[in-house]
């Protein structure tokens, strides 16, 4: 191998290959037969990834390859440093002095800019062999490193402990920019004038102590330093390379202190991801300025709320109208669809129809009926990523200054963390509180019933009524009832009834059904409809009020069929309304049928299909006859076709004749020169014309000359080519058709 003509490295498998290679010990730990991985592939769901599966083609047969990427990592890391092997070295030049170059480095920076260089040119070798992309490859080879399967010589062995695709990417952009040179890196130089904890061991050890503190905050200054001396010793290395004892506790204590607030910000991300989620992550603002007419964007997201209700305790759903800040709110028991269904109700006859809606991924909100409800609505969903609160913080400060705001003055109200709870029951003795229940304890004294009353009336004469602070430009200072006031964008509404219906849960999981000769089966049940044809796809809504009712609704184009009952659960005869269903298919099948059956009696009177069928295009080629009615068509050469056979039987079917006597050979010379003589003889005698020196053929000429071609072709007489041809042209001209009308209007 050389660095030229690199050699390729197998990376797409088949079920067979992979078997194989693990019985040869080159995928230890892969089963060792095709049965095996294919079980394995169906066990795994390889198939999931398109990316690394792929249709196998070839004269071999189907059956699918996977790429290398689907294999456990310890697997790889084994194939490949099988397959590679010492072959990665590189075999010229790897020495330290054939790498080195000239610089203003220390011996430690030369000697890290060195390994670093050869690990570059491993890398970029690895590359070569592997047919997959820079990061893929990048990150197989930190793989391989870190796992001390890439050979190195002597000299650079320990030099780089770890790297990884980002640190190979990284040297690669210093080295293009300012040489090898910039590769160089002495960790005693590196933090030049810091103090010893902050530069000692290269770093690690101001590392090795931030990350104590995210571990755990709550550690003393004396219990970090033991552990340092257990990690690096009592002695450690400052920047200069010397041997230093480690510092007393006191240092460490100033040293901590200083590092807790230059870290604040890396501390509180790792220690309270949400904490730095809300006050400190990179966010911006005004990503929403966009939104300007009402109804065009609506944010709703739900939440537990911070009280208790007499019925236990119940979530709260919000809905937020960007461009004016109305808010709705609703109470439902349990999250479901049913309650985000209730919720987008309720803001649709307060407000009309909105454009897009933006959720996050809750079960509730990605449910079939919901996603329906949208589709029927002609709503668009706008789906935030997850765990990502910030896409839509509009409605999550809704959800605070409500439990802020509002829950906190409700009787029953909890707390909003564990810790304010603890301070609530806190409240009472602890002898008042054993064995006392939580509506006993936090005072419960509303329904959520009464609770839902008290939001809506908070919002309209609180939260509607204040100046919103969200306001920018000519909003500013108003509240969201003047800022919807405000508006003359137009406002789509939708029928309630026909909302309601709409809001009727689906059966099953998507309520899609296909009506059979028994009706449709729901919950074991049976609905029938004569209506609705057997074989029909449907989409079938329940009646929250009637169990023994549905509505049915056309799967293709949404069209309202029927509504289908079921006897029992009506408590109907079944037997009658069966048959009363049955009249009522028979006679739809009738109507529908009508109109067919009489044309199929006229059909039957007439001639039969094959008739009809030559009859028609019979009728095609007399017309394409007439069509090219003064198209002569040229002579074809003919020849004749003889064989023996032939031959032998025109001698038979000729009769018989007496056989020619052979003539004298004087005879034959008069007869030659007769049969030359005489073409001459009735050559007919060539009479010269004189050509006129310019003749002008009128139209009525020309005309007259068509009529007569014409003649002759009717009485069956040949013309010539030439004519053939000049008639076919003029006929098809103005000219003819024109003299053609007068000649027919005033005859000759």
């Amino acid at each position: 191998m050389n660095a030229q003509n690199p050699t390729q490295i197998q990376i797409w498998f088949t079920a067979a290959e992979i078997a194989s290679l693990a019985a040869a010990g080159d995928m230890p730990g892969m089963p060792e037969t095709k049965r095996g991985v294919n079980a394995l592939a169906d066990r795994e769901s390889w198939h999931r990834y398109r990316a690394l599966v792929r249709q196998r083609s070839g004269s071999d047969g189907g059956g699918y390859e996977y790429h290398l990427d689907l294999l456990p990592l310890d697997v790889r890391l084994g194939y490949l440093s099988r397959q590679i092997g010492p072959a990665l070295a590189l075999r010229d030049g790897d020495s330290p002095a054939d790498l080195r170059g000239a610089g203003d480095l220390t011996d430690r920076a030369r000697l890290t800019r060195d390994a670093r260089v050869y690990i570059l040119r491993l890398a970029d070798r690895f590359r070569q062999m592997l047919d997959l992309g820079a990061l893929g490859t990048d990150s197989l080879f930190a793989d391989m490193y870190n796992a001390g399967r890439v050979p190195l010589p002597e000299w650079a062995a320990g030099v780089v402990r770890h790297v990884s695709a980002r640190t190979l990417m990284r040297w690669r952009q210093a080295r293009a920019s300012a040489g090898s040179a910039a590769l160089g890196h002495d960790p005693a130089k590196a933090r030049k004038g810091k103090g010893l904890l902050a530069t000692a061991e290269g770093g690690r050890m101001r590392a090795y102590i931030l990350a104590w503190i995210i571990r755990n905050p709550a550690l003393s200054a004396e219990t970090i330093r033991d552990y340092c001396e257990g990690e690096f010793g009592a002695e450690i290395t400052d920047r200069h390379g010397e041997v230093k004892p480690l510092p007393p506790v006191r240092t460490f204590q100033h040293f901590i202190r200083e590092l807790r607030a230059a870290e604040k910000v890396v501390i509180t991300k790792n220690t309270n991801p949400d904490l730095y989620r809300s006050t400190m992550a990179l966010r911006g603002t005004g990503a929403y300025r966009w939104v300007r007419e009402p109804n065009r964007l609506w944010q709703i997201d739900a939440s537990p709320v911070d009280a208790l209700c007499t019925d236990g305790r119940h979530s709260m759903y919000a809905c937020i109208d960007i461009a004016t800040r109305r808010v709705v709110i609703t109470l439902a028991k349990t999250p479901r669809a049913s309650a985000v269904g209730l919720l987008i109700r309720k803001a649709l006859m307060a407000w009309g129809v909105p454009k897009t809606v933006k959720t996050d991924n809750g079960s509730d909100f990605k449910a079939r009926a919901t996603v329906q409800l949208f589709d029927d609505l002609d709503i668009d969903v706008d789906v935030s990523a997850a765990y990502s609160p910030t896409e839509k913080a509009h409605v999550e400060r809704v959800i605070k200054t409500f439990q802020h705001n509002f829950a906190a003055q409700l009787p029953g109200y909890v707390g909003h963390d564990v810790a304010e709870r603890k301070a609530i029951e806190e409240r009472k003795a602890f002898s008042q509180r054993l064995g006392t229940d939580d509506a006993e304890l936090f005072e419960v004294a509303l329904s959520a019933a009464e609770v839902q009353a008290h939001v809506d009336e908070w919002l309209e004469v609180y939260y509607h009524a204040r100046p919103h602070g969200g306001f920018k430009g000519a909003l500013k200072g108003l509240t969201p009832a003047e800022a919807a006031a405000a508006s003359a964008a137009p406002i789509a509404r939708v029928d309630e009834r026909a909302l309601d219906v709409l809001l009727m849960p689906l059966a099953g999981k998507d309520g899609r059904r296909r009506m059979t000769g028994q009706g449709l089966k729901i919950d074991h049940r049976y609905y029938l409809s004569g209506r609705i044809l057997p074989g029909t796809d449907v989409i079938v809504r329940l009646d929250p009020i009637d169990m023994g009712k549905v509505y049915v609704f056309s799967a293709a184009d949404g069209r309202f069929l029927d509504t289908a009952l079921c006897p029992e659960l009506r408590d109907i005869n079944r037997p009658a309304f069966v048959r009363a269903e049955k009249d009522v298919a028979r006679q739809i099948l009738a109507d529908r049928e009508r109109d067919a059956k009489a044309e199929l009696r006229r059909i039957r009177k007439g001639p039969s299909g094959i008739e009809r069928t030559l009859q028609l295009y019979r009728e095609k080629a007399d017309a394409r006859a007439r069509e090219s009615a003064n198209v002569v068509p040229l002579p074809k050469r003919e020849v004749e076709h003889s064989t023996p056979a032939i031959a032998a039987a025109l001698d038979a079917a000729r009769p018989a004749e007496a056989p020619a006597q052979p003539k004298r050979a004087a005879e034959l010379l008069a007869e030659m020169r007769k049969e030359m003589a005489a073409p001459a003889a009735s050559a007919p005698t060539v009479t010269p014309t004189v050509t006129p020196i310019r003749r002008q053929e009128t139209p009525q000429l020309r005309f007259r000359r068509a009529q007569d071609l014409m003649a002759r072709v009717e009485a069956g007489e040949a013309i010539s080519t030439e004519d053939a041809m000049w008639l076919g042209g003029y006929r098809s001209g103005p000219e003819y058709r024109a003299l053609q009308a007068l000649h027919e209007d005033f005859g000759g």
